[in-house]
C-alpha cells in the first residue's frame, strides 16, 4: 500500500498540470469547427446550379 502513494500522487499532479496548462493555452478550441458561410456557391453542395436565375424561359 505505501508504495501505491507515491504513484497515486505522482498521477494527480500531472493530470492537475495538464488541465492547467490546456485550459491556459485553449487548446480545445483549436479543434473546434467554425460556423459555415452560406453563399450561393455552397448551393452545390446540395446539388442546385447557382449560375442559373432558377427561372424558365
Amino acid at each position: 500500500m505505501s508504495d501505491l502513494a507515491p504513484i497515486l500522487f505522482s498521477l494527480v499532479v500531472i493530470i492537475a498540470l495538464v488541465y492547467l496548462i490546456s485550459r491556459r493555452f485553449n487548446i480545445s478550441s483549436r479543434y473546434e469547427r467554425k460556423q459555415k458561410i452560406h453563399t450561393p456557391w455552397s448551393a452545390l453542395d446540395n446539388g442546385i446550379d447557382p449560375s442559373s436565375d432558377g427561372g424558365e424561359k
